[in-house]
């Protein structure tokens, strides 16, 4: 039933447990496409030898040429009707597969699901991850996803289990210079396709400061606000006056930078601070809440990188009869 897509690059020491990890899958029917990308120790050699004693693993080649092109070998390959991803330095726990099939198996309309993670090993472990990992294992249902998927990627990358024809659908992975995996979810989302997440924590994830995700310029908070504004910009924001960002502090003004650069009309600022509010920013004013009013028919976007702020400005603006999804979304 499932096609496991597995990108390896100098991987070996990692590797054994992640291979023991999928071994010890209490569904196992799966087929395992593990591309080698241009590894430069034993990580092929592990490879071949897994093949070796399990007909399920074919191992591919992608010449180094990054995880997008690794992951597309593997999907071209795959021919079963759900893409589940791993990474060679992650764990799988014994029931992921099999509960994150019977998630799909029991709603038809669900295009994927992830799972709750667990950042290891624990003394690596900062802050930063701890909120993102608290944030990620606090959403629970397809409304949530929904909800937050203009934060961060609400799925995480290696938890991913999708259907192979969504996928398809939409083109596959790409890299337009921002993550690859939220690009994906997002034009999931934006076919109109419904995402899960299986409640319970299903893989440990491997933190280490030489992640993708921590080198990358594609995974810098800029590259991650082009994303959301170049999606918004033919999502939420089709139709609208403009935009009008809640929130006039570093994170609101480098989220209305971008949407400026991307040609997006800037309306207004919103803020309670009241040193900020009848100020100018570029070029617009800073309201209050109670004026929010006067640039009816625009796209608010919550922006402010304050702890519980979210929470807030949500009770806020729905208190105030503004629909989330429609009238405003959440962006930080």
């Amino acid at each position: 039933m499932i096609s496991v897509l597995l990108p390896v690059r100098d991987a070996e020491a990692t590797l054994p447990a992640c291979i023991a990890s999928l071994e010890a899958q209490r569904h196992d029917d799966f087929e395992v496409l593990a591309v080698d990308d241009g590894s430069r120790d034993g990580s092929r050699e592990v490879l071949h030898a897994w093949a070796a004693r399990d007909p399920r693993v074919r191992v591919l080649t992608a010449d180094g040429r990054g995880i997008v092109a690794a992951l597309e070998t593997a999907r071209a390959a795959a021919g079963r009707p759900y893409l589940a991803r791993m990474d060679a330095d992650d764990v799988a726990h014994p029931e992921r597969f099999a509960l994150q099939l019977a998630c799909l198996e029991a709603e038809p309309a669900l295009a994927g699901c992830g799972c709750h993670v667990r950042y290891v090993p624990p003394e690596r472990v900062r802050d930063g991850a701890r909120r993102y990992q608290a944030w990620l294992n606090a959403i629970i249902t397809p409304d949530d996803v929904a909800r937050e998927i203009f934060v961060e990627c609400p799925l995480a990358h290696p938890t991913f289990f999708l259907r192979a024809d969504a996928v398809e659908a939409v083109g596959g992975y790409r890299d337009p210079g921002w993550a690859e995996d939220y690009d994906l979810v997002l034009r999931l989302w934006r076919a109109g396709r419904t995402l899960a997440v299986v409640p319970s924590v299903l893989l440990d994830w491997t933190e280490r400061p030489d992640r993708l995700s921590r080198t990358d310029p594609r995974y810098a908070p800029e590259a991650f606000r082009r994303c959301k504004v170049h999606h918004l910009r033919h999502t939420l924001l089709d139709g609208r006056k403009g935009l009008v960002v809640w929130g006039a502090g570093p994170v609101g003004k480098a989220f209305a930078r971008e949407a400026r650069a991307q040609g997006v009309r800037l309306r207004a600022f919103v803020d309670i601070d009241p040193r900020k509010i009848g100020q100018t920013v570029y070029g617009v004013p800073v309201l209050g809440p109670e004026e929010l009013q006067s640039v009816e028919g625009s796209l608010v976007a919550a922006a402010v990188g304050r702890e519980g702020a979210r929470e807030e400005i949500r009770s806020a603006l729905s208190g105030a009869g503004w629909c989330e999804g429609v009238d405003f979304v959440a962006v930080a």
